[in-house]
């Protein structure tokens, strides 16, 4: 008699997990631009750990309560994933978002699956097979093309500022979480998210204070709620526990390909909402896009 097949849950489908995480980090960076002026960047940041905490604690807690001991022995990964995937990536973002422009931030988060693969080496030696290298390579060649709109001279006029700096150094960051995901602690998806949210939050305090002195209080506006209340839910509860189960998954150098979704969810949005007409490059660079994350998986 035969086995019944496992059943698969939805966090058991890595290309789910990645189009979910595409689609909040799409909303984030096309929201940290359009509130820019109106919030300051490290009041948002703050703020969205904090209720992105208070959101998930409730669920978290049973698992918090079996598993703080082992976050507690593993206290420096701990601290680690708070710092470079929390407290800086996200607040660098939200300060380039100041200064430079919607296009250069997609741009420059297409950087990333490169910098998680040359992360992954330095701190672990890993390697990448010649199938990842070139699937990376397509995808790249799609997220750009979308980004462009097919149009060489979009990249050749593209003025990089200090915003871009900012931007370029909370890339490096994630990336560098991303890669140590893989020395995270065995406890539950819950519990780790719970941690490094509230630890991260607390690691902003100090510069959310000093912020709010300087004169550059969080707003009690609805734009300032709604904002916060999005990035809180959906870029910090729903995307982190979709990307780390997918990095789980896939691993590293493959789940980050995932940012090379962003611009699809781009275009789609803007097809679906905005009436854009559907053009060769659109489907060029979701072709390139898809078939490069799949020959990525495949050479994993």
């Amino acid at each position: 008699m035969s086995e019944a097949p496992a059943r698969r849950g939805l966090f058991d489908m890595p290309w789910l997990l990645m189009m979910a995480t595409a689609l909040f980090w799409a909303g984030n960076a096309i929201l940290g631009r359009a509130v820019a002026g109106q919030v300051p960047p490290i009041g948002l940041a703050f703020w969205r750990w904090v209720v992105g905490a208070a959101i998930i604690l409730p669920f978290a807690w049973p698992h918090l309560q079996a598993d703080l001991r082992s976050m507690l022995r593993a206290w420096k990964p701990m601290l680690a994933f708070s710092v470079f995937g929390i407290a800086v990536f996200n607040t660098t973002l939200y300060i380039a978002a100041q200064s430079t422009t919607a296009l250069n931030i997609v741009m420059l988060q297409s950087t990333m699956p490169v910098l998680i693969v040359a992360a992954s080496f330095l701190l672990f030696r890993e390697r990448v097979s010649v199938r990842q290298a070139l699937g990376i390579a397509i995808s790249l060649a799609g997220a750009v093309t979308l980004v462009s709109r097919g149009n060489p001279a979009v990249l050749a006029g593209l003025d990089l500022n200090r915003g871009d700096v900012w931007m370029l150094a909370g890339i490096v960051s994630y990336a560098v979480y991303t890669a140590l995901l893989r020395r995270r602690p065995m406890v539950h998806g819950l519990s780790f998210v719970a941690g490094t949210f509230l630890t991260g939050a607390a690691m902003l305090l100090p510069l959310y204070l000093a912020e709010t002195l300087s004169g550059r209080p969080v707003p009690l506006t609805p734009v300032a709620a709604g904002a916060i209340l999005y990035v809180a839910l959906f870029a910090s509860v729903l995307a982190y526990l979709c990307y780390n189960r997918a990095v789980a998954l896939l691993g590293a150098n493959t789940a980050g390909l995932a940012v090379h979704l962003v611009p699809v969810f781009g275009t789609i949005l803007a097809v679906l909402l905005l009436g854009e007409v559907p053009r060769a490059f659109h489907a060029a660079g979701i072709l390139l896009i898809g078939g490069g994350i799949w020959l990525a998986r495949r050479g994993g």
